[in-house]
């Protein structure tokens, strides 16, 4: 087998790549992470820098791994600050590390990309790899972040299993949106029925495209709500308008964007991808406030959006629990920690473990507060 670790994921074909993905997961795709590389939107300053690892059999790619090498944990929506402050506390230097992940996309997907069957043959070389690379940069530890099928596997190879929750929408083989509605408790549905006509009464109008429809001006507007919405939080604004433009080119069908408008002028808009399965809301933004009208265009529309087109899962984002009372139910996440240091791995293995009785523990609280009249599995 020959292995190769790449600084480009453009080293790498493209239908080779995403031949690897079973789910059209739109994060995992060539051209999603292409387009971060090409805008600038990921590399040294923002503190990822690709690594992407290959596993080719007689020239035919059979593995790989999205790989970051890391110097800070901005975009990871996985928090370790206080094991990067427990490492300078004792003068160890807790960068680099190494992240398989997609940056800025607290969204689940597989990280180890294997083709049908390979998963015994393939997988011990992937993260056999990742050590070597860890070896060879002095990287602290490697972290697998919002993983998928790899848990169990990456779990028995002895690295610390972290819990989260975030709270996703699952569709009932609802018809339409009051289907929807009518499995809600009577206020939960009264409410979110007060809400969409507010937003109606505003005299916004919402228009729903995708990346052959969205134009260059519709793009221009929402790159601008989006770079508001950081300004206003202090944040930075990692990507920008060709990155925008170029998915919408090279994935119009899994790129969805929602833009609200009162007369001529657009006001607001939510950027959304899809796979074969899923919806995933990724960011917002806004220049003129109207009452709920962040629930309309984030949460009301891409519900719709799920019925219309038969999607099994909403995933709306990081954090939230106001979600609950829009149908959105809390959700486990996982991610996978493997710590080089023999003084730290234990401390932090139990750290995991602790962490996970508490996520247990609060989402058994959330699901006390079920908006359904019936339990929704």
């Amino acid at each position: 087998m020959d292995i190769k670790v790449v600084n480009a994921i453009d080293e790498i074909d493209i239908q080779s790549w995403n031949n690897l993905i079973p789910d059209n997961n739109p994060f995992c795709r060539h051209e999603f992470l292409s387009a971060l590389e090409h805008n600038h939107c990921v590399g040294e300053q923002f503190g990822w820098i690709p690594r992407h690892v290959a596993v080719y059999d007689e020239k035919v790619l059979i593995g790989a791994v999205i790989l970051y090498e890391k110097y800070n944990n901005y975009g990871e929506f996985v928090f370790d600050h206080v094991w990067q402050n427990a490492y300078e506390k004792y003068g160890l230097n807790y960068y680099p590390k190494l992240v398989s992940a997609i940056p800025y996309t607290p969204a689940s997907g597989v990280r180890f990309l294997v083709s049908n069957d390979n998963e015994k043959r393939v997988f011990p070389i992937l993260l056999d790899t990742i050590y070597k690379i860890c070896e060879k940069i002095g990287a602290s530890s490697f972290h697998c972040l919002f993983t998928n099928n790899e848990t169990p596997w990456l779990a028995k190879q002895a690295l610390s299993i972290r819990h989260d929750c975030q709270f996703h929408w699952h569709n009932q083989n609802y018809d339409c949106f009051d289907d929807f509605l009518a499995n809600l408790k009577q206020k939960k549905r009264k409410n979110i029925r007060q809400e969409r006509s507010k937003v109606v009464n505003a005299g916004v109008t919402i228009r729903q495209l995708d990346g052959n429809s969205a134009t260059d001006a519709d793009w221009q507007n929402f790159s601008n709500f989006y770079k508001q919405t950081f300004l206003e939080k202090s944040g930075t604004p990692t990507l920008n308008l060709n990155f925008f433009k170029q998915i919408a080119k090279t994935m119009p069908d899994q790129v969805l964007l929602f833009l609200a408008d009162i007369g001529d002028e657009c006001i607001a808009g939510s950027l959304m991808f899809c796979s074969d399965t899923h919806l995933y809301g990724r960011h917002w933004g806004c220049n003129q406030q109207v009452d709920y009208l962040h629930f309309e265009a984030c949460y009301y529309q891409g519900i719709e959006y799920c019925i219309k087109h038969k999607l099994q899962v909403f995933e709306p984002g990081a954090q939230g629990e106001h979600k609950v009372a829009r149908g959105f139910m809390p959700t486990l996440t996982e991610s996978a920690h493997w710590i080089k240091d023999e003084g730290f791995k234990e401390p932090i293995k139990h750290f995991c473990e602790q962490e996970q009785q508490h996520i247990a523990h609060y989402i058994k609280q959330v699901n006390e507060h079920n908006p359904y009249k019936i339990k929704i599995p």
